[in-house]
């Protein structure tokens, strides 16, 4: 199974006319989010693979929107307008959600936003995220109930505390996520907000039983079907 993660910076190799001769083969594409909508709109067309994204703490302006509808559907089905308002990227919005991808059978989470440092929006601390993972949890347990596992991806967009963050307040990671990996044991946490100046440097750290991975302008997972 191969996944296109995508996150903070457009990616030439991706935003090209040659997009489907070289990412043709992924089975979906995963957002860790702090990019344009219409960027995405241009992956999911040029693809047409299943697409789930969550918000980071800039390009914010559609957040509102997501928020208020939390799904993507065909625009054929929708029952009215304000349904119709939330059309526009043809993906699945994931941000303090927990989804099944039906296509490959992955159990998919998603926290985005950033540490709090200026009150800006999608913004939040310590214990705010603390909460925003207490409202996954029923559905969490479900899935070990149904399917044997809690959860395969989780898809943030700040790093874990300690694991490639920075010491700024902005770039500072989670401990919630910490905890979250521990608990929950998901196969990989990917996130993006830390750019790599070297796209050489190591992306991946191995935290219990969970590859961390910055996917910062984009990252092609290979994982094990």
């Amino acid at each position: 199974m191969k996944i296109l993660c995508v996150a903070d910076a457009k990616d030439p190799l991706v935003y090209s006319s040659n997009v489907a001769e070289r990412y043709g083969s992924v089975d979906l594409v995963l957002s860790a989010g702090d990019l344009p909508l219409k960027y995405y709109e241009f992956i999911v067309s040029s693809l047409n693979k299943p697409f789930y994204f969550v918000f980071g703490n800039h390009h914010t302006e559609d957040l509102a929107r997501f928020k208020k509808c939390g799904w993507s559907e065909s625009p054929i089905d929708f029952k009215n307008e304000q349904q119709r308002m939330c059309w526009g990227v043809g993906g699945d919005f994931l941000d303090g959600k927990v989804m099944r991808d039906s296509s490959t059978g992955l159990l998919l989470a998603g926290l985005g936003g950033s540490m709090r440092y200026n009150r800006g929006e999608h913004q939040f601390t310590e214990f705010e995220m603390y909460l925003r993972i207490l409202k996954l949890i029923p559905k969490l347990v479900y899935n070990k109930v149904r399917y044997g596992r809690y959860l395969d991806i989780l898809i943030t967009h700040a790093p874990p505390r300690g694991i490639g963050d920075q010491a700024d307040q902005c770039h500072t990671g989670f401990n919630a996520f910490l905890w979250f990996m521990r608990k929950f044991t998901p196969a990989y946490l990917l996130h993006g907000h830390v750019h790599l100046l070297d796209l050489n440097s190591p992306r991946i750290t191995r935290y219990h039983e969970t590859d961390v991975i910055n996917v910062y302008g984009s990252y092609v997972l290979e994982k094990e079907s």
